[in-house]
C-alpha cells in the first residue's frame, strides 16, 4: 500500500518592512539578504543623516559619515548582540564615524545656518522653549530663524561631551537610557551632562538678555526627559 506523505507547509516570507530592527539585522547577518540591509538603511536614513549633519555642520561630511557608518554596520553585524536595541547601537557607530570625520578633515566645526527640514524646526523649537524669558527683551524680538541660528552656534560651542548629549536627547529624542548606550556611559552621567549643557546654554542666553534672568531650566528638563 502506497503511503502519501503530506507536503510540508511553507510559511510565506515576511516583507522586510514588517520586520523589527533586530529581525532585519539578525536576518541579514544570517542570510546576507541585501533587501534586509536596504530596509534598515531606509528606515534610519533620514534620522541618522539629520543627526550627522547637525553634528558635523556640513552636508558633505555628513553624507560621507553616513555611508561609512552603514559600511561599519555591514562589517560589524556579526558583533551585534541579539536582544540589544538596534537604534542606540546604530547611533554609537554613527557618532564614532562623525568623530573620525572631524579628526580627519576639520579641527573646528563650522556652524551651518541653512540647516532646514520638516522635523528640525520642531526640534530647535523644543530647546528654544527652555530659553525664553517671560519679560520683553531685545532678544525676544528676534525672528525664529535668528534664534535658531543662535542656538545652533551656542550648542556648537559646548564641550564635546555636553554637545553629544544635547544632540542625542534633545534633537534626536533618544531616551536617557538609549543615549547612555550610544555613548557608552552611565545613565547618571547622561543626566548630569544634560543639566550641565542646559545650564551653559542658559548662561549664554542670559548674556544676550538686558532685563531679566531666564526661567530656571532644571525642573523643565527633568519633567520632559527624566
Amino acid at each position: 500500500m502506497k503511503v502519501t506523505l503530506p507536503e510540508p507547509m511553507v510559511r510565506p516570507m515576511r516583507q522586510p518592512a514588517s520586520l523589527s530592527d533586530e529581525e532585519l539585522l539578525v536576518g541579514y547577518r544570517a542570510s546576507g539578504d541585501a533587501s534586509l540591509f536596504s530596509e534598515l538603511v531606509h528606515r534610519y536614513e533620514r534620522e541618522l543623516y539629520s543627526y550627522l549633519r547637525r553634528y558635523l555642520g556640513n552636508a558633505e561630511l555628513a553624507e560621507d559619515a553616513f555611508q561609512a557608518a552603514f559600511l561599519q554596520v555591514h562589517l560589524k553585524c556579526s558583533q551585534y548582540e541579539a536582544g540589544r536595541a538596534v537604534r542606540p547601537w546604530l547611533y554609537t557607530i554613527a557618532t564614532n564615524q562623525a568623530i573620525d570625520a572631524q579628526r580627519r578633515g576639520r579641527r573646528h566645526r563650522m556652524v551651518s545656518l541653512d540647516r532646514s527640514g520638516p522635523k528640525e524646526g520642531e526640534d530647535v523649537g523644543k530647546l528654544l522653549d527652555l530659553l525664553t524669558s517671560n519679560e520683553p527683551t531685545p532678544t525676544a524680538q528676534l525672528s525664529a530663524a535668528e534664534r535658531a541660528a543662535w542656538l545652533h552656534a551656542a550648542v556648537d560651542r559646548l564641550p564635546d561631551a555636553l554637545r553629544d548629549v544635547i544632540h542625542l536627547v534633545y534633537f534626536q529624542e533618544l531616551k536617557y537610557r538609549e543615549a547612555a548606550e550610544a555613548l557608552d556611559i552611565p545613565v547618571g552621567t547622561v543626566k548630569s551632562r544634560m543639566h550641565a549643557a542646559v545650564a551653559k546654554l542658559n548662561e549664554a542666553w542670559n548674556e544676550t538678555q538686558s532685563v531679566s534672568p531666564l526661567v530656571v531650566l532644571h525642573a523643565k528638563t527633568c519633567w520632559a526627559f527624566c
